[in-house]
């Protein structure tokens, strides 16, 4: 009997180690344009979200955020967009976490003010774009002095509309 408690006591501590263990990020949009929907869109083309908070209790490895104001492509084309990674580091690889970021490289192109910040332990990290030659987007791939980096668990981030 002995053997069998200690073996579901090991059982449970497993479980919970591994739920304490586990990384959740959280990205929700303020859009305070009146008008447009905010649309998030992963990787693999996925739409994740059409304004409504989006929780994800794995990382989210390349999404891409937009205000679809009718002029944007399925991609975000001809819009800005919110470029973003999230994930816990790896304490072993320095600069392994989150990193987010605006982006005008063509065919995105600014048509309103767009910001995001990251919530948590990372706060106020973050970036706006209030003009057609923001200073803190990408313009060319080679524009990584933009990027926004997070390097604490579970980063939380908020994409701003009409700043």
């Amino acid at each position: 009997m002995f053997s069998y408690i200690k073996g579901v006591t090991l059982a449970v501590i497993a479980v919970a180690a591994g739920k304490a263990l586990a990384e959740t990020h959280t990205i929700t949009f303020a859009n305070n344009c009146g008008f447009g929907t905010p649309t998030l869109i992963s990787q693999n083309g996925a739409v994740l979200s059409t304004g409504g908070a989006y929780t994800s209790n794995a990382p989210i490895i390349g999404a891409i955020a937009y205000l679809q104001t009718g002029n944007c492509g399925f991609n975000g084309d001809n819009c800005i967009i919110v470029e973003t990674t999230l994930k816990n580091p790896d304490p072993t690889k320095p600069g392994s976490g989150s990193s987010t970021d605006l982006s005008l490289i063509p065919p995105h192109a600014f048509q309103i003010t767009t910001g995001f910040g990251y919530v948590g332990a990372c706060a106020p990290a973050g970036a706006d774009c209030t003009n057609a030659k923001c200073p803190t987007a990408f313009f060319t791939p080679n524009d990584t002095w933009v990027q926004v980096p997070c390097q604490a668990d579970n980063a939380n981030l908020v994409i701003t509309f009409c700043l």
